[in-house]
C-alpha cells in the first residue's frame, strides 16, 4: 500500500457526525461524504484516506462511490499499512479469541465489523475455510487476505461464497470458486452440541450452516430431555439434532429446502438419532397450520425463519410475519411445554420482535412466560457501535 499522503482522500460533509466514527461506528453512508467528479471517479474498493470537514485525518477506510455504505472504516492507525502482516494480525486475534472457546476448529472465525474486517464474514469447518468478502474492497485485496489466512490458520482449502444480497448491493459478482485446495466431494461433518451436523460449504445456504444459533440450539436442548420436539425452518436439523441428542423422544424438522432435509436426515443418522426424526417437506406457514389439523401436540415448538425484515423498508411486514409465525405455533405447544421463536433480522430490534411474537402467542389463545433470551454465540461478537451486529434474538417461552 501507498503512504497515506499518497493514496486518495475522502472528505466528510460538515453535517456528517465525525464524532460517531472517531468513537468506533465503522461506516459512513455516501449523503455523508464530498462526493465530487474525483471520488465519484475512484474504483470500487480503493483505500483511501479519510478526513472529517476541516480536512484532519480520521484513518484509512475501503471506499465505493457505487455503495450507500460508502466507506467502511479499515484502520485509525495511519502508520499501519494495509498489507499482508495487517491481516495476519487480525486473524490472530480472531483465532485467539476462538481457540479459547471451542476445542475443535469449527466455528465463526471473522465476524466483519466485530473482527475489525467490515464486510468480510469466515466460517471455519476443520481445515476448510469458507469466506464471503461482501465488501468491495475486500474482494479487490482478497488475495492477499486468503494468503494470510492460510498462514495465520493452516487451513488447505479456502472457499468464496459469493452468494447473498450484500455482495449485489456493492456492485460485486455471485461466482463461488474455490480459492486454494478442493472442493470437498462430500457434505463436511461439524462435531456441535452433542451431535454431528452436515455443512454444505459448496452449495449450501450462507456457509453452509449456522453456527451462531450453538448456544441457543444447547438451551432448547436442555429443554426437551424426553419431550416431542418441532424443528420449523430446521435447515440441516439445527434445533432437532441437538434437542435428539440430549435425548428427545422424537423431532419432527420442517423446511422448504428439500436438500437441506437430506443433510438433516445424513445428520441424524452420523449422530444415531435417525429412527427419531421426521421429515416434513413444504412452506413452514402450510405445515404449521396442517399438524394443528391434524392436532399433534408437542412439548418443545421452535421456529427459527429467515430475516423477514431485512431493511427498515420491509420491518412492518416482517413483523405481522413473526406475529403469525407465533399465532401458528402456540397452538402446538402442550400445555407447560415451550416455544422458542427466533428472528436474524437486524431491523427488528428485540423489543419489537418480543412484542410482535407475544401479540402472536395471545393470538393463538395461548399466554406464556418469557424465561430465557438468547442471542448469537460468542464467537459472533458484537460491536457496541453497530446495532445490525447483535441481528439474532432467542425468545423462550413456557406456555
Amino acid at each position: 500500500m501507498l503512504p497515506p499522503s499518497d493514496i486518495p482522500t475522502v472528505r466528510l460533509l460538515p453535517k456528517a457526525e465525525a464524532r460517531a466514527i472517531r468513537h468506533g461506528f465503522p461506516w459512513v453512508y455516501s449523503n455523508e461524504l464530498v462526493l465530487d467528479r474525483r471520488t465519484k471517479a475512484l474504483e470500487p474498493g480503493t483505500l483511501a484516506l479519510l478526513e472529517d470537514a476541516e480536512r484532519r485525518p480520521m484513518g484509512i477506510v475501503g471506499f465505493n462511490p457505487a455503495s450507500k455504505i460508502a466507506a467502511r472504516m479499515l484502520e485509525t492507525n495511519l502508520e499501519l499499512p494495509i498489507d499482508a502482516a495487517w491481516f495476519e494480525a487480525k486473524f490472530a486475534r480472531a483465532l485467539a479469541h476462538r481457540s479459547l472457546l471451542y476445542p475443535d476448529p469449527f466455528y465463526r472465525l471473522v465476524h466483519a465489523e466485530s473482527d475489525g474486517l467490515p464486510g468480510v464474514v469466515i466460517d471455519r469447518f476443520g481445515d476448510i475455510a469458507v469466506i464471503q468478502p461482501n465488501a468491495a474492497w475486500s474482494e479487490r485485496l482478497l488475495e492477499p487476505m486468503v494468503e494470510a489466512l492460510v498462514r495465520v490458520t493452516g487451513v488447505t482449502t479456502v472457499i468464496k461464497n459469493a452468494s447473498g444480497r450484500s455482495r449485489a448491493l456493492e456492485g460485486l459478482d455471485d461466482v463461488t470458486q474455490v480459492l486454494r485446495g478442493e472442493m470437498p466431494a462430500a457434505p463436511v461433518p461439524v462435531p456441535m452440541n452433542g451431535a454431528t451436523y452436515l455443512a454444505d460449504v459448496g452449495g449450501g445456504q450462507k456457509t453452509g450452516l449456522f453456527y451462531d444459533q450453538r448456544p441457543n440450539h444447547a438451551f432448547a436442548a436442555t429443554l426437551a430431555k424426553g419431550a416431542r420436539v418441532l424443528d420449523v425452518f430446521s435447515h440441516v436439523g439445527g434445533f432437532s439434532l441437538a434437542a435428539l441428542a440430549a435425548g428427545a423422544e422424537s423431532a419432527v424438522a420442517v423446511d422448504g429446502s428439500t436438500p437441506a432435509l437430506e443433510l438433516a436426515r445424513g445428520g441424524a443418522e452420523a449422530t444415531g438419532v435417525s429412527d427419531r426424526l421426521t421429515l416434513r417437506s413444504g412452506d413452514a406457514f402450510d405445515q404449521l397450520a396442517a399438524l394443528q389439523g391434524e392436532g399433534a401436540q408437542f412439548e418443545v415448538v421452535v421456529c427459527d425463519p429467515p430475516a423477514f425484515a431485512p431493511n427498515r423498508q420491509s420491518l412492518e411486514a416482517g413483523l405481522r410475519a413473526y406475529e403469525r409465525i407465533a399465532r401458528l405455533a402456540a397452538p402446538l405447544v402442550a400445555p407447560d411445554g415451550y416455544l422458542v421463536l427466533c428472528s436474524c433480522s437486524h431491523a427488528a430490534d428485540l423489543s419489537r420482535f418480543r412484542a410482535a411474537s407475544a401479540r402472536g402467542i395471545g393470538k393463538g389463545g395461548r399466554r406464556g412466560q418469557l424465561i430465557h433470551t438468547g442471542f448469537a454465540g460468542p464467537d459472533h461478537p458484537q460491536l457496541p457501535q453497530l446495532a445490525e451486529s447483535g441481528y439474532l434474538k432467542a425468545l423462550f417461552f413456557r406456555l
